[in-house]
Parts: C-alpha cells; structure tokens; sequence
C-alpha cells in the first residue's frame, strides 16, 4: 500500500510542477504579446505621422520652391526658350553634305 501512495504522491507532484510551468510560460507569452501589442501600435502612430510628413514634403509649391531654391531651376517662357535646328531634318534629302 505504501508503494501505491508513493507512487501517487510523485504523480501529483509531477502534474503540480507541469501545472506551475504552464501556468509561468502563460504569463510570460501573455506579457510579450502585450508588449508586442504596444509596439505595433506606437509604429503604427509613427506610420501616420511620417505618411502625413511625406505628404507635406510632395506638394506641387513645395517641389517648385525646393526646385528654385536648391537647383536654381526657373520656369519656362518664350524669352528664355532657346530653339535648336537640326541641320539633317532641314536639307532636302535629310543627309548632310
């Protein structure tokens, strides 16, 4: 009879020890999802914020100040249009000579 309730008393030690890690490995995965959880959120918020920066930074004034400023580009007009002949398109046999 003793060895029947050695026996049993190592069981439910063995089940309580199994109990008590899951019950820790539970918790534990409940933290890191928590954890995780918080960080798609804060990223999702840094999302919006640079998503709404980037549409700042594309407006047409924009580019056309940054392209005036930064590559000293102008706009175009007939006074600063400079036309080009081609020399092989105006001879009457498109071949020069």
């Amino acid at each position: 009879m003793t060895r029947i309730n050695l026996l049993l008393l190592l069981a439910v030690i063995g089940s309580s020890l199994v109990l008590i890690r899951s019950a820790y490995d539970s918790r534990r995965l409940f933290a890191e999802i928590h954890r995780t959880e918080l960080e798609a959120s804060r990223l999702e918020g840094e999302y919006k914020r640079l998503e709404a920066e980037r549409q700042a930074q594309a407006t047409s004034l924009r580019v056309e100040r940054t392209a005036r400023e930064k590559l000293a580009m102008r706009t175009v007009t007939p006074a600063v249009t400079m036309y080009v002949v081609d020399p092989a398109a105006s001879s009457p046999t498109g071949v020069l000579r």
